[in-house]
């Protein structure tokens, strides 16, 4: 494909539009969950159904001292950490709550600490609300359990204290090094500071190292992105993810303060992220689903291979679990027929769950068509491929699926013979405009507001 036409498609393609680590997309859920009691009822149902009662559970700590202008996650800023422990005695409040609902003793198939900054919390803290967890749980060789790291707060101690505990993966949040994108963005660290940590994680025994990485950043340039990338390789992590800046300054206010002038253009963007893929194939790393790299002894690698490879609320997993529980402000938990977001904001999650209910913000219970589709958006996520199934679909569905992929077909997006899609080597760079494809939740709206980040 030459230039231009690929400038064309960056031009076409690059419109709001979701991640798709789920469908629906949180915006079209249908909320049909706002008790306690139906939360239990539907939650119950998919226990009873999961013969070996296995379990992930992805833990939001949301507290950070320093806001990063760029974050679009779930955060509160603050240098007080007296809001340790009422924060994790909610946290356990919360899941005695999901423990009277199990019928056994659950096996724990995966946990991740996510934020927020999980190194806010002292070690000594971590500890207690961990023992205390794991303890509700069956621990199987295969449990695999890892955290998010600041390389500026997270301490030895930190280390040892969570490798103890099992946890064997550490993700480092480093985004750019280059001085004049971290004053912008307030994301401070150094590369010496990267390197003291990953080494010490190394030593201590940790199996699995990850880096993210961020392309699209206000200030951002092709000599600065390769001299990051080129010193964090030097340090061999398992797997990296690259992911896209997402400016959504109407639902990140601290965004503001990026004018267009500091932004890359939607072509200087995409040539921000095919540097760092060229540099990552050379370097000896896979391309995983989207945005993620891996080393080929690496399990998501492996996953990808044989066909394993899930995508979630925590991102990109080597397997797929039925029981997701989120635990926390803000936290998803997705039991594969139904999603549960809790309250955002921390006051609120904590007087719901110490008042002995669940914190319900947002839910969604699936029908059928969306369970048919949400499979087919996993497949072109995680395996760049999907069949639509006759016998599981009408033919309606499948013309009108047909349809909408006719314009990425048009462009070379896809390939598609009989009831089989498959992503072209181009079309992984549109991977979530082919995804939009299959979701009729969303085209069907009526008044949609700019709800996402642009896709390129």
């Amino acid at each position: 494909m030459s230039l231009i036409n690929f400038d064309k498609l960056i031009e076409k393609y690059d419109v709001p539009c979701p991640r798709y680590t789920s469908y629906p997309t949180v915006p079209y859920w249908n909320n049909q969950i706002s008790e306690s009691t139906q939360w239990e009822h539907v939650l119950s149902e998919q226990i009873v159904k999961s013969i070996h009662q296995e379990v992930s559970i992805y833990i939001h700590l949301p507290f950070c001292e320093s806001l990063c202008t760029y974050c679009g996650c779930n955060t509160r800023i603050t240098k007080n950490h007296k809001v340790e422990m009422p924060y994790i005695r909610t946290l356990l409040r919360e899941w005695e709550l999901y423990k009277a609902i199990f019928n056994k003793k659950p096996i724990l198939k995966e946990l991740h600490l996510g934020g927020g900054t999980p190194t806010f919390f002292s070690p000594q803290h971590l500890h207690y609300l961990l023992t205390s967890l794991l303890a509700e749980f069956e621990i199987t060789p295969d449990t695999s359990m890892g955290f998010e790291a600041h390389p500026a707060n997270t301490t030895e101690e930190h280390l040892h204290v969570l490798y103890v505990l099992g946890f064997r993966k550490i993700s480092i949040g480093i985004q750019d090094l280059d001085e004049n994108v971290q004053r912008i963005i307030n994301r401070k660290q150094t590369f010496e500071q990267i390197e003291k940590l990953s080494c010490k994680s190394r030593n201590i025994g940790y199996t699995c190292i990850n880096y993210d990485l961020i392309y699209g950043l206000p200030l951002q340039t092709i000599e600065g992105v390769k001299n990051t990338i080129a010193r964090i390789l030097s340090l061999r992590p398992d797997r990296l993810a690259f992911y896209s800046y997402a400016h959504v300054p109407w639902l990140k206010p601290a965004q503001k303060i990026f004018t267009d002038e500091m932004l890359p253009s939607k072509t200087e963007k995409r040539k921000l992220y095919e540097t760092g893929r060229q540099l990552f194939h050379a370097a000896g790393y896979f391309e995983i689903g989207m945005d993620h790299f891996a080393l080929p002894h690496d399990e998501l690698y492996k996953a990808s291979i044989c066909g394993t490879l899930h995508r979630n609320f925590m991102g990109y997993t080597p397997h797929y679990s039925p029981l997701l529980i989120g635990l926390g402000a803000s936290s998803i938990s997705d039991i594969w027929t139904a999603f549960m977001q809790n309250h955002k904001e921390v006051e609120v999650y904590m007087e719901k769950i110490h008042q002995g209910n669940f914190a319900i913000h947002r839910s969604h219970i699936h029908n059928s068509q969306d369970l048919y589709l949400r499979k087919q958006i996993q497949n072109i996520m995680c395996r760049y491929e999907t069949t639509f199934n006759e016998d599981d679909v009408s033919r309606e569905l499948q013309t009108s699926l047909l349809k909408n992929l006719e314009p990425y077909q048009s462009d070379e997006l896809v390939e598609i013979h009989q009831n089989h899609v498959k992503v072209t080597d181009i079309g992984k760079i549109f991977l979530r405009n082919i995804c939009s494809a299959f979701d009729l939740r969303m085209s069907e709206a009526k008044n949609q507001k700019v709800l996402f980040s642009k896709a390129i």
